[in-house]
């Protein structure tokens, strides 16, 4: 085997961008080590699924398809007559039964096939005794173990009786599969219709296999099809087709590689004739994205082969529109787990990409290669780039999809991610879509955030692995190190005078920050949590030179960081490979779209069956089984198919809530007009509303998102025209126009209080000796609600996200399987252990369980909590930062002209610090009321004349 050496080539030195212009690998590393190929000999129960990545070496190597040491036998029966095309002789079909290990599969095979057989098995045997080759070594081997004289198919008087010319068959094709040298003959292979892919385990039964003609072309994407539909365009080529439980796929049976993937979707079907295929013994396999033509030799094998891809798809659950019009339906008894913030979901991560053993899939909105895992770090190890590269050379396929950006409109620097991936190591792919130009799509992005390892695990939700992300339940706001106290409390480093409220003192502004210049090759005592570009506060300032990523963006000892809060979850087995398969979808549906793409270094991914997905080697620690169903936003432009299932799950969770739901997001753009928009999520809150108010019952919505919009911009002069415009569509759909949920809950009148609070989210320390204050950007995408069920995704409450047409999405809706006793309203009830947990974990942190311990988070109805314990608390705390900081937004500045006389007044905080230290002491939890009048008297949608009022409107909905 070739070393490493040999094959990559020395890497530059430099990592700036000018050296990632060309892609350092351009071809796999194709040798297969010996103790390798033992490993894929060495299995009695079935080949083992790295297979399928390496189909070429194992042909070039000569791998046998059966498996070593394990008897094949067969029972032909079942004879059907047939008519041949002189119409005047009638001849016999055979059905074979075959049996390898624990596959069995049937063969249809006429006598001809037989006698064809045993010519082809006779000439390679005299063949390999006529030639003295050295390459015929192995098969010479082979011959001594069998007799003189193969067993013959003529001169015995029972061949004349159908009965026992059946007997006879089925004796002489065991005879023939006891020999090692006939067993594995290229013409036996075919006659069993055994190929690379017939006993990986991983890909379920043995299936449908054989030769066959396909025709070019029949893809329904634009663009992908020759401009003629004549028979002149049309190609046809020989493949070996195999159809599995969830997929079928053609392969080029010469070089062993994979040429194109269909999966089973609702739009499967399979129609025979010319009328369908304007070809004699043709078969036209369909799905969202493509009518593939096949060309058979004979009317029954067409018949037969429509048959039999049927049989083998009817069990499919992907063949059903499932529950919220979904691809994928609940999965139930699923090991999952929550996490709420970053530093809990990246250190699991780390740990799964560990026991990865096959393939990791990623895709991301954004990715940082040199994002840290586990923090504070002292070393690489934990590395995002170096875990990738560790797994990549133990022979694990990295495969990775990123949005690439309108460079014009987004800094995220998805070359250079691409770049920086690519070049560690021929094992890591990345794929970037969409081509903007070319598919037509300038607006939409891919925002789903997802990971998954060896279609086992997968990790979904809102965090991508990106700067920014990683944060924990204390919402620093400061990254001067941090050092262990002698009673192993973590504390902000340099130590200063510490004041009750946990508020420290930092260095003064003279001092020299040492740790900022170390280099990032000796991490031996770093302390810091957020190194380079991971300290970030993006309203200050946006992230640039992320081909830099060491070097600070923001000054850490002036600007305070900007928490990150989101949610995600883990979840594993039949949903885990849910989650897998839509990332094929992608990945597979990108491959065909972009030219640059088609070569062989990107591979056809392949799904793995559910039927042996329970097989768990490794399990997130902390996971509790729960109903998962996989929910997504899908277009043709994005994967291929249509779907908006999120939405649906979203609404029908609304509808059907009795006690509360708790919405935690990033966006809050609802309550359709026909017009802008057009997602009617808070259309439902406001049925729901109305519904509660009617029967004079209890209900509650809790609703947290951000103060401000993540863009850039300076809010004390008005924001920008991108925070301006998201405001204007959050506040269209909380409280201004006719079409705002308070403006439609009318018929409560001022009792809207009672059932609906509105709130975002701010802390504050002490940096350089000054206080200072910043809001928790919220970007989380959950939905819970009645302590049953909960949502978490990537997807937005905004058009874009929920309709489907528009950005791609990925969410799961959990629901608890198990129920423990709980309090609801006062009375009794029945919670599920895991949404239950969940709640009280996000509720403790926001309402400041941990300072006050007084404060009871049981019941989420009780008019003690909501009134007192969550609305009085938000309330108090924008009071004390008014006073304190004269933050923004704010409640009472309803113009430009109060904007700006708010903005120049003094703060306490500047003017008497002591005092103000006293004030905070007061603020209890994060909550603090959405400033529903803030710049109430002004049109903040942007000025026609600027390019943010050129956009479509579709842009910021």
């Amino acid at each position: 085997m070739a070393s490493p050496e040999d094959v990559i080539e020395p890497m530059a030195q430099s990592a700036t961008a000018q050296n990632l212009s060309r892609r350092r690998f351009t071809h796999d590393i194709r040798n297969l080590s010996p103790d390798e190929i033992d490993g894929l000999m060495s299995s009695s129960d079935g080949r083992p699924f790295l297979v399928v990545h390496h189909l070429p070496e194992i042909k070039e190597e000569g791998v046998p398809y059966l498996i070593p040491g394990v008897p094949i036998t067969c029972r032909v029966d079942n004879t059907e007559k047939y008519t041949t095309r002189s119409k005047v002789h009638v001849g016999t079909l055979y059905t074979v039964r075959l049996t390898h290990g624990s596959f069995h599969w049937a063969v249809k095979r006429k006598y001809k096939h037989f006698q064809e057989l045993h010519r082809d098995l006779y000439k390679h045997k005299m063949m390999i005794h006529l030639l003295p080759l050295g390459r015929f070594a192995k098969e010479r081997q082979q011959l001594r173990a069998m007799s003189e004289e193969m067993p013959s198919l003529h001169g015995t008087e029972r061949t004349r009786r159908t009965s026992s010319k059946m007997k006879y068959l089925e004796e002489y094709l065991n005879d023939l599969l006891e020999n090692v040298f006939c067993r594995n003959d290229h013409s036996m292979l075919e006659f069993l219709s055994v190929g690379a892919l017939s006993f990986v385990t991983d890909l379920g039964p043995k299936g449908l296999e054989g030769p066959i003609f396909k025709r070019s072309g029949g893809h329904r994407i634009q663009g992908l099809n020759c401009i003629g539909h004549h028979q002149f365009c049309f190609r046809w080529s020989r493949r070996w087709l195999v159809v599995k439980d969830s997929f079928l796929m053609y392969m080029n049976r010469d070089n062993g590689s994979i040429n194109f993937v269909l999966l089973f979707d609702p739009e499967f079907k399979v129609k025979v004739g010319r009328a369908y295929t304007d070809t004699k013994y043709g078969v036209c396999i369909e799905n969202f994205t493509r009518s593939l033509i096949i060309k058979c030799s004979s009317y029954r094998q067409a018949h037969w082969w429509s048959h039999e891809i049927n049989r083998l798809a009817e069990t499919c659950d992907f063949l059903k529109v499932q529950r919220f019009d979904g691809f994928a339906p609940p999965r139930e008894n699923t090991p999952t787990k929550w996490y709420v913030n970053g530093s809990g979901y990246f250190a699991d991560l780390a740990d799964a990409l560990e026991q990865a053993r096959e393939e990791i899939f990623i895709t991301d909105w954004w990715l940082s290669p040199e994002v840290f895992l586990k923090r504070p770090a002292t070393d690489n190890y934990w590395r995002l780039d170096e875990i990738l590269k560790r797994k990549a050379e133990q022979g694990v396929k990295v495969c990775v999809l990123l949005y690439k950006e309108v460079e014009l409109a987004l800094g995220i620097n998805s070359e250079h991610s691409k770049r920086t991936l690519m070049n560690m190591h021929p094992n890591i792919k990345v794929m970037r879509h969409p081509d903007h130009v070319s598919s037509v799509v300038f607006l939409w992005a891919h925002h789903e955030k997802m990971v998954a390892i060896d279609q086992t695990i997968a990790f979904v939700g809102g965090i991508d692995l990106a700067f920014g992300r990683w944060d924990d339940s204390q919402y620093r706001l400061t990254d001067l190190g941090l050092t262990k106290t002698d009673n192993g409390v973590t504390e902000e480093e340099p130590k200063g005078d510490t004041v009750d409220n946990g508020v420290a003192d930092g260095p003064k502004p003279s001092e020299p920050d040492n740790q900022a210049e170390q280099e990032l090759d000796d991490l031996t005592g770093n302390t810091k949590l957020w190194l380079g570009k991971d300290y970030s506060n993006f309203i200050r300032k946006d992230w640039v030179q992320l081909d830099r990523p060491f070097e600070d963006n923001i000054d850490r000892t002036q600007v305070p960081r900007m928490p990150w809060r989101d949610l995600s979850a883990a979840i594993h087995g039949s949903a885990a490979r849910d989650v897998a398969r839509h990332f094929i979808q992608r990945w597979n549906f990108t491959k065909i779209f972009k030219n640059k793409y088609k070569d062989d270094f990107y591979p056809y991914l392949l799904p793995k069956s559910h039927c042996t997905a329970d097989s768990l080697p490794f399990i997130v620690p902390g996971s509790t089984k729960a109903k998962v169903q996989v929910l997504r936003s899908a277009d043709r432009w994005s994967t291929g198919t249509c779907e908006n299932s999120i939405l649906n799950a979203y609404i029908h969770t609304i509808e059907n809530s009795e006690h509360y739901i708790y919405i935690e997001n990033q966006f809050f753009i609802s309550c359709a007009d026909g017009k802008t928009v057009h997602n009617g999520i808070g259309d439902a809150i406001v049925k729901r509303i109305l519904r509660a108010h009617r029967e004079q019952k209890k209900y509650r919505v809790f609703v947290v998102v951000p103060l401000l919009p993540g863009f850039e911009g300076d809010i004390s002069a008005g924001g920008g025209n991108a925070i301006q415009a998201i405001l204007h569509f959050t506040y269209r759909t909380m409280c201004r126009g006719e079409h705002s949920i308070l403006s439609r809950l009318s018929e409560v009148e001022d009792k809207w209080t009672e059932y609906i609070t509105l709130c975002g989210l701010r802390t504050h320390s002490q940096l350089s000796q000054s206080l200072v204050t910043e809001l928790i950007y919220v970007h989380s995408k959950t939905l819970i609600a009645d302590d049953r069920c909960y949502i978490i995704g990537s997807a937005n409450i905004n058009d874009r996200s929920m309709l489907g047409s528009r950005d791609s999405e990925m969410a799961v809706f959990v629901e608890d399987e198990e129920r423990v006793p709980s309090i609801m309203g006062g009375e009794e009830y029945q919670a599920g252990p895991l949404t239950l947990a969940l709640r009280k974990e996000c509720f403790s942190v926001l309402v400041g369980t941990s300072s006050d311990p007084s404060i009871n988070v049981d019941d989420p109805i009780s008019d003690d909590f909501f009134f007192l314990a969550w609305n009085a608390a938000a309330k108090l705390n924008a009071t004390i930062y008014d006073k304190v900081f004269k933050c923004l937004p704010y409640n009472s500045v309803h113009n430009m002209r109060e904007l700006k006389e708010y903005s120049s007044k003094e703060r306490l905080c500047d003017t008497d610090p002591e005092q103000a230290i006293e004030e905070l002491k007061a603020v209890r939890g994060l909550l603090v009321h959405f400033p529903l009048k803030f710049l109430c008297e002004e049109n903040l949608l942007p000025p026609l004349n600027t390019k943010e009022g050129m956009a479509p409107v579709g842009l910021w909905t």
